[in-house]
């Protein structure tokens, strides 16, 4: 019998810490369900107040790539240098953009 049969399904699980603020990761869980898991991951990583918001996503879900599988990934598009901010002019007041 493997994990997979006993603990359910593993989850990632993402914290905001405060509200504006990206998710970061926090760790894993396991559960049956998305139900399950948001319980888990609530008990396992903010049964002390650090967070103000929880993401749990299925593992098997992730996609993901890195330098050493595919360099030309991370290539700059220097094609589309209007993706650029300075092409852009910011409101005044507006801090992080």
């Amino acid at each position: 019998m493997s994990n997979q049969d006993t603990q359910g399904q593993l989850w990632e699980v993402f914290i905001q810490s405060k509200a504006g603020q990206p998710y970061k990761h926090a760790g894993a869980v396991h559960g049956y369900d998305k139900d399950m898991a948001l319980n888990n991951a609530r008990d396992t990583y903010t049964r002390r107040g650090e967070g103000t918001g929880l993401w749990v996503v299925l593992s098997s879900e992730i996609v993901a790539v890195t330098v050493e599988e595919d360099a030309s990934f991370f290539e700059p598009a220097t094609d589309k240098i209007y993706r650029h901010p300075t092409f852009y002019n910011l409101p005044e007041g507006v801090k992080n953009m």
